[in-house]
């Protein structure tokens, strides 16, 4: 029996419903398996029980009034994770998908990736069920201000620093802070992915898919390859996707499929981003409208397809457990040679396997898209400072982080005799920081 076992088996105990928090846990715990054999003043301590369990997980009644004057409700979260080495961060998801265990996966998630960054910011995350989509900006605006009227009082610039996530845009955290200051009667950085006009940070929009794409860039590098002349499929057309896609080219790729949550385009003569952008950004339409221009272009409903494109590079950037076994099988015999995550958790533990046994190289989301936490710590320092850097300095700083995130996971990884198993670098580097900070502080 493996030394973490009994935690697992506690996990689905306390958790028996949340299917996507079990996920996670399995995931971390078998890679610090390793940990706890080098380590046993972690097990004396409970370190691994009590990294497993949120510090705090809060639940709320969100009503609000839509258009025709009836009363919506809504149901919100905020699981306040690992506090361990900073104020807990993490996002706002507005998604019908949001439950707790989505939530808490994302929460746990969070405190690795935000250690992996180097600077001091605990887990957390957050939001609510509430679907943005087809609601007016007055009824979006009528949901945050309650929304913020909860949870004002569990946050602060010390304490506890959202950002957005799914669903939460820079329309709906302008709305977040403009209520979170009328209550407060504060002016701080409480919340990340602000406006420019308030304390938002350059380069934030684009820092996940930028920073997705320096992390794969470094681990190609590592290979003596890189992005140029490759041939690159990025799943989803959010922000992530977008800006991952724009970095990608920049760097001599050729994107050549994006897909939304009702299909995919293919375009063989490499995509058009800024009929993406316009399509996704500007009309906030579907992306089958692509094809209506680019008539070299193939639309196919159901977005799972996008896997059986031809590729060098896969990036999935659009939900979690959307890359299965199947289409993992699927890329690596089309030849796929490196899969790096933009969203969190969007391959199953079967596709890991996979990719890990073809010796693909595969980058975790906690490492590889890490890039917009990075950018919010980064714009929660200027608040701070009331200074606000170039783009072209917060850029600077973003991609040396995540090229330290990238040696970091692959130099845990040698020292675990385990190289190129990034998860296991990640995992271990993320843990080990929290694990020291935790013994340090005491129990608590």
């Amino acid at each position: 029996m493996a030394v973490l076992d009994h935690i697992k088996e506690e996990v689905r105990k306390r958790n028996p419903h949340d299917a996507e928090f079990i996920q996670a846990t399995d995931e971390v715990l078998l890679s610090l398996e390793l940990v706890a054999q080098k380590h046993p003043e972690y097990i004396e301590n409970g370190i691994f029980e009590r990294i497993i369990e949120p510090e705090r997980q809060i639940i709320f009644r969100v009503p609000w009034v839509d258009d025709q004057g009836k009363v919506q409700v809504n149901r919100g979260f905020r699981v306040e994770f690992n506090s361990a080495i900073g104020p807990y961060k993490g996002g706002l998801r507005f998604h019908p998908s949001v439950n707790l265990s989505i939530i808490k996966f994302l929460g746990f998630e969070q405190c690795f990736k935000n250690s992996l960054t180097g600077l001091p910011i605990g887990g957390g995350k957050g939001g609510s069920d509430f679907d943005p989509k087809g609601k007016s900006d007055g009824e979006i605006m009528r949901f945050c201000q309650s929304f913020m009227t909860e949870l004002y009082r569990h946050i602060g610039p010390d304490t506890d620093v959202p950002a957005g996530d799914i669903g939460v845009g820079g329309r709906e955290v302008g709305y977040l802070f403009g209520q979170y200051k009328r209550i407060r009667n504060e002016y701080n950085g409480v919340l990340t992915g602000k406006g420019l006009t308030f304390g938002g940070s350059l380069a934030r929009t684009e820092a996940t898919g930028y920073g997705l794409c320096y992390f794969t860039e470094a681990m190609l590098n590592d290979k003596n390859d890189s992005f140029q002349d490759k041939t690159v499929i990025v799943s989803g057309s959010g922000n992530v996707a977008i800006y991952a896609a724009e970095k990608c080219m920049q760097l001599g790729g050729k994107v050549v499929a994006m897909s939304d949550s009702n299909g995919y385009v293919y375009d063989p003569d490499g995509i058009d981003l800024a009929l993406v952008k316009e399509i996704k950004e500007v009309r906030r339409a579907r992306l089958k409208e692509y094809v209506g221009v680019k008539p070299n272009a193939v639309y196919t409903e159901g977005c799972k397809g996008i896997w059986t494109c031809k590729c060098d590079i896969a990036l999935p950037c659009a939900t979690q457990n959307e890359l299965d076994e199947e289409a993992a099988n699927t890329l690596i015999s089309n030849g796929v040679i490196a899969v790096c995550e933009g969203a969190n958790m969007p391959c199953t533990p079967k596709a890991i396997d996979a990719f890990l046994a073809a010796h693909v190289l595969y980058g975790p989301g906690k490492a590889s898209n890490a890039g917009g936490v990075a950018t919010s710590a980064l714009e929660m320092s200027q608040n701070s400072l009331r200074l606000s850097w170039t783009f072209e300095e917060v850029d600077a700083r973003l991609k040396g982080i995540m090229e330290n995130i990238y040696h970091t996971c692959a130099d845990t990884a040698k020292a675990y005799d385990c190289p190129d198993n990034f998860m296991v670098g990640a995992n271990i580097a993320g843990f080990e920081k929290i694990a020291k900070a935790m013994m340090a502080q005491g129990i608590v």
